[in-house]
C-alpha cells in the first residue's frame, strides 16, 4: 500500500477578510507531490480551512490515474473545528459551512482511497501555513 499525506490550512486577515488556502502533499518517501497556495477573496478562517480541504480533494480526483487504488490518504488539519465537523463530532450550524461540508462529502465519494483525518498542532503544519501566507502576501 502507498501513502499520500496531505497538509491543509486556510487563513483570513481580518476574519472575515482577505483569505487564502494552502495545501502541501507528499508521498510516504517524503517526496513533494504538489503544493498549492492561492487567494480565495474575502472569507472567514473557517471557510478558508474548508476550501483548502476541497482543493486537496480536487487534486486527488484530478490525479487519480497517477495514484494506485490501494493508496491510503492521510489528511492533517490544524483547525479543530473543521476536523471535528468533517469527522461528525461537531454539528454544523452555519448554512454556508454546511454547503462546504456537503462538497467535501461529495468529493470523498468520487475518490477510491481510504481516507484518514487527523488534527495536528499548528506548529506541525508549517508548510501549508507558509503557502497561505505567501498567497496572502501575493508572493505566489
Amino acid at each position: 500500500m502507498n501513502n499520500v499525506y496531505i497538509y491543509t490550512d486556510g487563513g483570513a486577515r481580518g476574519n472575515p477578510g482577505p483569505a487564502a488556502l494552502g495545501v502541501y502533499i507528499t508521498n510516504d518517501k517524503g517526496t513533494k507531490l504538489a503544493s498549492m497556495g492561492k487567494r480565495i477573496g474575502d472569507a472567514t478562517n473557517n471557510v478558508a480551512e474548508y476550501r483548502a480541504v476541497i482543493e486537496a480533494l480536487s487534486w486527488l480526483i484530478e490525479n487519480k490515474e497517477n495514484i494506485e487504488k490501494d493508496t491510503k490518504v492521510t489528511f492533517y488539519l490544524d483547525s479543530q473545528l473543521v476536523y471535528s465537523q468533517i469527522k461528525g463530532l461537531f454539528k454544523v450550524k452555519s448554512e454556508s459551512i454546511r454547503e462546504l461540508v456537503y462538497t467535501v462529502r461529495k468529493k470523498l465519494e468520487a475518490i477510491e482511497y481510504a481516507v484518514e483525518w487527523n488534527h495536528i498542532p499548528r506548529e506541525k503544519n508549517k508548510k501549508a501555513d507558509e503557502l497561505v501566507n505567501l498567497a496572502l502576501d501575493n508572493l505566489i
